[in-house]
């Protein structure tokens, strides 16, 4: 399939307790990366939303999807295009529920992660039109089970970052069918499964550099869960 726009869908601000940066400072990085825009998906909150919305009016060359990372009780999905916050601590399938009845488009994220991911028997029935197979802090094994299950289900494939720096912005993005343009346009090829994943995993160096980080993060936060 050739390629329209590419965005990275998996993007932390400080609005998450674990990002590091203002959602204009993600806007800024965008220069010079390859990109037309990213999805704003902090942790159980959508209170970037605001500054999202008015970056897009100020900008509106660039792509910029409301979206959320939601702690459901099986581990973390993605939901984009939602105006509501999902409740947490539900299962997958009761979450998945929520957000497509609110108008959202549900996306399993990171399946394949030791913590947080849904592991695979969620990953093989859930019903998601898309899963993140290309998750820019996962491991090449990781993403590449992911990447099994999207092909034997023939369903969609995102790619993002998981940026909580803007530096880590674009390490991997979706790539959107030719003529989808609007925010519209592009919460229905997810919805449809019809986007493609591209970009690089972390290797050994970097996914050590996160688990150090992680550490320090959950230290600070007294072991809380995201």
């Amino acid at each position: 399939m050739s390629g329209g726009l590419r965005l990275d869908l998996h993007v932390h601000s400080r609005c998450s307790p674990d990002g590091r940066a203002e959602v204009d400072q993600f806007v800024a990085a965008l220069s010079g990366r390859n990109l037309e825009g990213f999805a704003l998906t902090d942790h159980n909150t959508i209170a970037g939303h605001p500054r999202l919305a008015e970056i897009a009016l100020e900008h509106p060359s660039i792509r910029l999807l409301p979206g959320v990372e939601v702690s459901t009780a099986e581990g973390h999905l993605l939901a984009y295009g939602l105006t509501q916050l999902p409740p947490q601590g539900k299962a997958v399938a009761e979450t998945v529920e929520w957000v497509e009845a609110h108008g959202g488009v549900p996306v399993l994220a990171h399946p394949f992660r030791r913590v947080h991911g849904v592991g695979d028997a969620i990953a093989r029935r859930a019903r998601v039109p898309s899963v993140e197979t290309l998750n820019g802090h996962n491991g090449a094994r990781a993403n590449a089970r992911a990447a099994a299950v999207v092909s034997a289900r023939r369903l969609g494939s995102t790619g993002g970052s998981d940026a909580h720096d803007p530096r880590d912005l674009g390490r991997t993005w979706t790539v959107f069918p030719e003529g989808a343009a609007t925010v519209d346009d592009l919460l229905e090829a997810l919805r449809r499964g019809t986007t493609t994943a591209a970009g690089r995993s972390a290797d050994a160096g970097l996914r050590l550099q996160l688990a150090f980080r992680s550490l320090g993060l959950r230290i600070r936060r007294g072991f809380r869960p995201i």
